[in-house]
């Protein structure tokens, strides 16, 4: 059995939650192996509305959830998040949740520094979710992370803490700000550390005896493989890899961990925050497929950038993410329109590319090159099968496949858990 790493292809939004929960009551466990709580994930079942930003989506089925080490964690919304689950009547424990032991740890002055670089930026803003996600991975890559098993042993803190105060007061102090209160920030983790210290694990060891009694393991990536620290359209991009690949590293498994790669596509393109966008509509079809989409953020309630589908981007990450099939969401977003465009390459100063360049400049000079196709008038909202779609729409999802040289493995027709046509089962690849 195929273990499957399903991961956003675009610039995140793309409707992972729902694919995940699709999977997730397939799996033996979903694990999330990178991010923070910037992945804003909705989950759709009949009348229930469940949205998550850090827990892994499996968890609404039941299905053993985990975070690994590759997730910067904050504590605070972890508990608010588990709480509010549990007011919805979801059953959250230690027995189906659990967090890698090694994780880092997110904590106030993170909140505080990414604010305050935004606010200074100005035009060189990021975008940033001001959430403290890139201030983590920094103190992580120094050496100076608090992580989750620390707070097992407060008592000893004191080493680490000079090492984190060292660096973050000169920082401080450049923006007139005063340096940590210390004593604070140890009441504040004495007062959290009783609430996540049952769920944190080795989680590594866990994944190991899945892997060995022969368990599904789905790997739940989140943001889009486009805001990669990497390979994405730096510098507007996370603090992490978000490739397929970072699914070994960020849980603790072997490189042939990750399975089959499900990347995950709308029939359309969003983006949030600045950063280029080569088939960006700024014109009234772009707020048509805002509206449609209810283009707005899960976890910030910012609006979301629109525009036509961009093969030629999307076929490059098939190729860094070796994506064995896609799951393409949101095709009733485009019922009704008479036209549809596709951009298959660019034009940067007059010449033809068939890939985006790795820099920021060349990244906002391009100019995207389309291809029409007819629409459809009829409905796919809630299509269940093949047969129930338009054959104008069947055609059109057939083009995308071989613009982007990788096939449709599932078709989304709506929000609905249900509503969802499979063609290529992941699990039994």
């Amino acid at each position: 059995m195929a273990n499957v790493t399903v991961i956003g292809a675009q610039w995140g939004d793309e409707g992972k939650g729902k694919i995940v929960d699709w999977l997730a009551s397939r799996a033996d466990a979903v694990v999330r192996f990178q991010g923070g709580h910037n992945a804003g994930h909705t989950l759709v079942v009949g009348e229930n509305v469940y949205k998550l930003s850090l827990l892994p989506s499996g968890i609404v089925t039941g299905t053993l959830s985990l975070i690994g080490n590759g997730v910067v964690l904050d504590p605070w919304h972890f508990r608010d998040e588990v709480t509010k689950l549990k007011g919805q009547g979801v059953e959250i424990n230690p027995q189906n949740l659990q967090v890698a032991e090694n994780a880092p740890l997110i904590l106030p002055f993170h909140r505080d520094l990414d604010a305050l670089r935004e606010d200074a930026s100005g035009a060189g803003k990021i975008g940033t979710t001001r959430r403290g996600i890139g201030p983590a991975y920094e103190d992580k890559v120094g050496r100076r992370s608090i992580r989750v098993c620390d707070l097992a042993h407060l008592d000893d803190l004191g080493p680490q803490l000079d090492r984190i105060c060292a660096h973050h007061d000169a920082l401080r102090a450049g923006f007139g700000k005063p340096p940590i209160d210390r004593e604070r920030l140890l009441a504040d983790l004495w007062d959290i550390a009783a609430f996540v210290l049952p769920f944190s694990k080795p989680v590594w060891r866990t994944l190991d005896q899945a892997r060995k009694a022969g368990k599904r393991i789905l790997f739940e990536g989140a943001q889009g493989v486009l805001l990669d620290v990497d390979h994405g359209t730096y510098p507007f991009v996370t603090s992490s890899n978000t490739v397929s690949g970072t699914a070994a590293s960020g849980s603790g498994m072997g490189p042939n961990a990750p399975g089959f790669v499900l990347g995950i596509v709308k029939a359309y393109t969003t983006r949030v925050g600045s950063g280029p966008f080569p088939t960006e509509l700024t014109d009234e079809v772009g707020e048509l497929l805002g509206q449609r989409g209810q283009e707005f953020g899960v976890n910030t309630g910012r609006k979301r950038r629109c525009g036509w589908f961009d093969a030629c981007l999307v076929r490059q990450v098939v190729k860094v993410c070796g994506i064995d099939g896609i799951a393409l969401t949101k095709l009733d977003v485009l019922d009704g329109f008479k036209e549809i465009k596709v951009s298959t390459g660019y034009m940067l100063d007059g010449e033809r590319i068939d890939s985006l360049p790795a820099g920021h400049n060349a990244q906002e000079r391009v100019k995207p090159v389309y291809e029409s196709f007819e629409g459809w008038t009829q409905s796919t909202r809630g299509a269940r099968s093949w047969a129930e779609l338009p054959a104008q729409a069947v055609k059109y999802v057939r083009q995308i496949e071989e613009l982007i040289e990788c096939p449709v493995t599932l078709l989304s027709t709506s929000p609905e858990r249900e509503d969802t046509i499979l063609m290529r089962d992941p699990f039994e690849d």
